[in-house]
């Protein structure tokens, strides 16, 4: 089982930025290299959407869409098992609770394709 952990989270005035990290731990006989890595997020009343997505060996990004590779960039640092999004002008409609998750092997833009999930951590912006 791998566990994930996100934190960096909290209330953010409009054009503010935030960096949220997800801290993963893997099984022994893995290491944090050999997943890929994504975030999502989630407002209220809306379903769970997909934001970016990191190839395991970092070689690669997938955005959901131009206007977010704008604004929002991943990063990974194996050495400390840790995936990143830093996120920048951020708006009202980005307020929702933001989750990193994991799967084995390349990378994938679906809720279903991964299998660990992090708790959340919640980010709001003031108008």
């Amino acid at each position: 089982q791998v566990q994930l952990v996100e934190s960096g989270g909290g209330l953010v005035q409009a054009g503010g930025s935030l960096r949220l990290s997800c801290v993963a731990s893997v099984p022994s006989d893995r290491t944090f290299s050999a997943y890929s890595m994504g975030w999502f997020r989630q407002a209220p009343g809306k379903e769970r959407e997909f934001i970016v997505a990191i190839r395991w060996d970092g070689t690669g990004t997938y955005y959901a869409a131009d206007s977010m590779k704008g604004r929002f960039t991943i990063s990974r640092d194996d050495a400390k098992n840790t995936v990143y999004l830093e996120m920048n002008s951020l708006k009202p409609e980005d307020t929702a609770v933001y989750y990193c998750a994991a799967r084995s092997g390349v990378m994938a833009a679906t809720v279903k394709s991964y299998p660990f999930w992090g708790q959340g951590t919640q980010v709001t912006v003031s108008s």
